[in-house]
């Protein structure tokens, strides 16, 4: 499994590196052990973490309150819980093989 996710039972952590100020809300690459997610939106007073939740909401098919910021609101390094994904985007699954453990 790749260091940039772990799981911790049905609980998926991600580390995430936000890349502010895109033209448009992608996943990226992995970069170290760290998954890089391009945001469209400005870093200011955590809005471009507020829109990055929203978009993995729908990457993963959960609700945002499904998605904890462990760290990072207002920094490009940050630390995700998400619970029970229903669905894991192409990149993640990709890289860890596990698309099945859903």
């Amino acid at each position: 499994m790749s260091s940039f996710c772990q799981w911790e039972g049905d609980t998926l952590v991600l580390n995430i590196l936000g890349r502010p100020r895109a033209k448009k809300t992608k996943i990226g690459k992995v970069i170290g052990n760290q998954l890089e997610v391009h945001v469209a939106e400005n870093p200011v007073r955590g809005r471009a973490t507020a829109h990055l939740v929203k978009f993995l909401a729908g990457e993963f098919d959960v609700t945002e309150s499904s998605i904890t910021v462990v760290f990072g609101v207002y920094n490009v390094n940050k630390q995700l819980r998400i619970v029970a994904p229903k669905r894991l985007p192409a990149a993640i699954a990709k890289q860890q093989g596990a698309a099945s453990r859903i």
